[in-house]
């Protein structure tokens, strides 16, 4: 009896490992076009390339910025990113620090946004993306950008 249990264990235990082994690669697997989706998203605002940033956002989308203005919908954060990079140039850079899914298809992304300014003068915020699959590609759906006060 003691035998049996132990196989049994030892079967369930396995069987665990590769279930949970399993899902970890097909996240890890899914990041890579989350690092291209937000890559992606930092050109078209250094182009201006607004057919790519169509392609890369939710219809409705919804973003906060760091001065407290929320644009709404597609045609709004359109406007409003184009306006901001035209009125804020540098170049903008985009670190993701953690990508984190709630379910397969929404993750969340935190990442380190900052602006070094034609002055040498940097703006250093914090942006969070919620991201989904969409189309069979990943979307940004909402954007957080913060200042930190520190």
């Amino acid at each position: 009896m003691k035998k049996i249990l132990l196989i049994v264990l030892l079967i369930f235990t396995i069987a665990i490992s590769i279930y949970f082994a399993q899902k970890s690669t097909t996240r890890n697997n899914q990041q890579e076009p989350i690092y291209t989706l937000i890559e992606n998203y930092n050109q078209s605002r250094e182009t201006g390339d607004t057919a790519l940033l169509n392609n890369i956002l939710t219809h409705d989308i919804d973003q906060l910025v760091s001065s407290g203005e929320w644009r709404i919908g597609l045609e709004a954060a359109t406007k409003g990113m184009m306006s901001s990079s035209t009125n804020n140039p540098g170049k903008r850079t985009i670190t993701i620090n953690k990508i984190r899914f709630v379910n397969p298809e929404t993750a969340i992304v935190d990442a380190k946004y900052e602006i070094q300014n034609s002055d040498d003068s940097e703006r250093k915020m914090w942006s969070t993306f919620i991201v989904i699959y969409k189309e069979n590609s990943w979307k940004i759906t909402a954007i957080r950008n913060m200042l930190p006060s520190k």
